[in-house]
């Protein structure tokens, strides 16, 4: 049985209209109907997003996307509360519960207290199945307990996906604070880095298109093994450095960036 089986209905018919459409737009291009830049454009449509947790981080990036012309799902146990936020960002953006969040996104940013992971996991699990998935938040003893402890011995990476299966997942905006990420994004000279960790190459382009999006340099450091080079603690933890410089301080210098997106789409 394949991954799409295995997915919600909604993702299932989404993907099977994004192979419907491209099919027919190779066999518009191929009788001369339709210019090819036309398919790329449309190909190019920007995703929609679910924020589950829309704290400090996750208010942040939807003020960034939204500006941006995302259309965005904000959501927290108590949706009442973000109604005047999403008021601001415009009508792109909704409120929904974590559950309507999950449902609603191509791609699902999960932006929660480290210790809720496990339950995000538990609960999503449905809504999230199949999905890019950027989880960016930190483990800290004090406020998340002995699970955190072990999230910090394995790598947040790792850890991370054993709470979130099924999903494609990718580490990313939890090495800068909220504060650096609203007040650097798009800033003149050359863009703060954030650093990405993830196994899966479609997800890591699609989280570099959003990295972009907000305002910074994506560099991707590795697979998921390797978020624990950039996990609190770290010596590039809420670092405000430049690509070169990241990639400098990590071992990277002159590598290329893996999972380079060529595109935006989603699966």
């Amino acid at each position: 049985m394949s991954l799409l089986e295995n997915a919600p209905r909604t993702v299932r018919n989404r993907s099977r209209q994004l192979w419907a459409a491209t099919g027919a737009a190779l066999m518009l291009i191929l009788a001369g109907a339709v210019h090819p830049g036309a398919v790329v454009h449309a190909a190019d449509a920007k995703p929609r997003i679910g924020i589950v947790g829309t704290g400090h981080i996750g208010g942040t990036l939807a003020t960034l996307w939204a500006k941006q012309g995302y259309r965005l799902m904000i959501s927290s146990r108590h949706p009442s509360a973000l109604k005047s936020l999403a008021s601001a960002l415009g009508p792109n953006v909704h409120v929904g519960t974590p559950r309507a969040a999950a449902a609603f996104g191509d791609v699902v940013i999960v932006s929660v207290p480290y210790g809720a992971l496990p339950e995000v996991g538990r609960d999503l699990a449905h809504e999230l199945a199949g999905k890019t998935v950027l989880d960016t938040g930190n483990p800290y003893p004090q406020r998340d307990g002995p699970m955190a402890e072990d999230a910090r011995r394995k790598g947040t990476g790792v850890a991370s996906a054993e709470y979130l299966p099924g999903v494609h997942l990718v580490r990313a905006f939890n090495a800068i604070s909220y504060k650096d990420l609203a007040s650097q994004a798009h800033r003149s000279g050359e863009l703060i880095a954030i650093p990405l960790a993830g196994d899966d190459p479609h997800a890591l382009a699609v989280a570099q298109r959003l990295v972009r999006d907000a305002g910074f340099e994506p560099v991707v450091v590795g697979g998921l093994a390797r978020a624990k080079d950039f996990d609190v603690g770290t010596p590039v933890y809420v670092k405000l450095l430049t690509a070169a410089e990241l990639r400098r301080e990590l071992g990277l210098a002159g590598e290329a960036t893996p999972g380079a997106p060529q595109s935006g789409k989603v699966k």
